[in-house]
């Protein structure tokens, strides 16, 4: 019969060789999965190098062995310079990030006056009075528009003499007896009754301011 320390010593071996076994299994087993990590990575590398020789067969004729020597020592030169156009564009994506509660309310409240023109009829006025110009270039050639440029300071002179208030006030108040006037309904007069019309104050008032008128004009003609 065997002794009690040799069975235990033979349980202990025999634990420790399942023990190495399973280890060797576990490194067999782990080596296997590199193994196949490391094909498919091959193959994808060999995917990858395929594709960029046949990329790089398109731009072969532009590009030469050289000239990547000198773009490298171009950027190596130009550290200082990329370094500060990166803190320039960092401080600029900064400035955006504040500006965006800015902007934000910018665009609202120009939304809001936008919507506030289109209620008050701007657009529409703006509408027609594109029709009005378009009216206008059909209507009259390009001698006439310099012809207008010729002549624009006279035009805007008599405008302006025009919009005085007394001569405003002159043509309201003619417009304005115009309008009350009933045209189909005078009657024809005869010679003695318009003979007669003229000695009334009303009509001497109104030859006198047309006599005067009329000399006046005559005057300024003479002055030229």
């Amino acid at each position: 019969m065997e002794s009690p320390d040799i069975s235990r010593q033979l349980i202990d071996i025999q634990a420790s060789l399942d023990g190495i076994t399973a280890e060797m299994a576990l490194v067999k087993r782990q080596r296997q999965e590199i193994e196949d990590l490391k094909d498919d990575l091959t193959r994808v590398a060999k995917d990858l190098f395929a594709g960029a020789i046949d990329e790089f067969e398109d731009i072969a004729p532009f590009v030469k062995t050289g000239d990547f020597l000198h773009l490298f020592k171009l950027i190596l030169r130009n550290t200082n310079n990329i370094t500060a156009v990166i803190g320039k564009l960092e401080s600029a994506i900064d400035f955006f990030e504040d500006f965006k509660p800015i902007g934000k309310e910018l665009f609202n409240d120009t939304l809001e006056k936008l919507d506030d023109l289109d209620r008050a009829k701007y657009f529409e006025f703006a509408k027609e009075a594109a029709g009005i110009s378009n009216n206008i270039v059909g209507h009259f050639s390009t001698e006439d528009v310099r012809l207008l440029a010729d002549n624009i300071v006279p035009i805007l002179e008599t405008v302006k003499s025009i919009t005085q208030p007394e001569l405003m006030g002159a043509i309201k108040n003619a417009v304005a007896v115009f309008d009350k006037m009933k045209v189909e309904g005078i009657q024809e007069v005869s010679i003695w009754k318009a003979m007669s019309e003229l000695n009334t104050p009303e009509m001497k008032r109104g030859l006198g301011f047309v006599i005067a008128f009329m000399k006046t004009i005559a005057s300024k003609e003479s002055e030229k």
